[in-house]
């Protein structure tokens, strides 16, 4: 052998072997969550096309795609744009009132004693049962959808402040305490930081119930959302509008609750939580 070709053995031996190329995890762990909703709408597919399903009752996927599409080009996004605005509003309105009564029930056991039953007994109220009520007050403009939506996110909000609030470790308080902080020190410094967890979880889920509650508000008393459109298709027999109304309403819940799920993980980065395993 010559000296060339061992000179070149052994440069190639020096070299580190190639290593495949890898997707970040981010992008591997989206990728694994589109697998079974791809895998649902194939599986749609195929069984409306060969007709174990009749497509009067579930269109196929490509279907409802050309409905979106044919929507798209009509109002679809005045009803995208009518139902954000009053989702955003009422949540809004009914998280802020949630925030400001968990931050005094879970701080005060008199305000608990006072506010706690009432609560408790106006949140076993159906959502429907709302409507017919705020109709006779507020009439059946934006204003009565708009109440019944933050009646929706009020409660979870509330539920999950006040037991982050009162699920702080007392170490905490005592530390508070030994340091002379005042009430808006402990508040800033000790009380907001460890219940942080706790009100983003409360306000992911008032999130997703605004959502419902919007559904609700739009199916009785709207010329225009979301929710007029499922009506609308329901009285017009086509379930290919629907189930886009439907698609569209999963898919606009998903991202506002991705807002405030990178909003959590931006402001709870100092945590080491178990992340489950591999």
């Amino acid at each position: 052998m010559n000296s060339s070709r061992v000179e070149t053995l052994k440069a190639d031996e020096a070299q580190p072997a190639r290593q495949p190329v890898r997707l970040p995890t981010r992008w591997r762990t989206r990728l694994k969550g589109l697998a079974v909703p791809v895998a649902i709408l194939v599986l749609l597919e195929i069984v409306v096309r060969i007709g174990w399903v009749q497509s009067y009752q579930m269109p196929a996927p490509s279907e409802i795609a050309a409905t979106l599409t044919d929507l798209a080009d009509g109002a679809l996004w005045k009803h995208i744009g009518a139902s954000l605005i009053r989702v955003l509003s009422g949540f809004a309105i009914g998280a802020s009132l949630a925030l400001m009564f968990a931050a005094w029930v879970g701080l005060s056991r008199e305000a608990e004693a006072y506010l706690e039953p009432t609560f408790a007994g106006l949140r076993s109220i159906p959502s429907l049962a709302w409507v017919p009520l705020l109709l006779l007050w507020l009439g059946i403009g934006e204003t009565s959808k708009i109440v019944l939506i933050a009646i929706g996110a009020f409660f979870p909000v509330y539920l999950n402040g006040v037991a982050a609030i009162r699920g702080i470790d007392r170490k905490l308080v005592e530390v508070g305490r030994m340091y002379r902080f005042s009430q808006r020190q402990m508040i800033v410094h000790l009380f907001l930081p460890a219940a942080l967890p706790g009100l983003f979880t409360g306000l992911r889920s008032g999130l997703s119930l605004a959502w419902m509650f919007l559904v609700a508000a739009e199916l009785i008393a709207a010329t225009k959302g979301l929710g007029y459109l499922l009506s609308d298709g329901r009285e017009t027999s086509r379930p290919d509008i629907v189930l886009a109304a439907i698609i569209v309403l999963a898919l606009l819940s998903k991202l506002t609750d991705g807002v405030l799920a990178m909003l959590e993980k931006r402001f709870l980065a100092w945590r080491d939580t178990f992340k489950g395993n591999h």
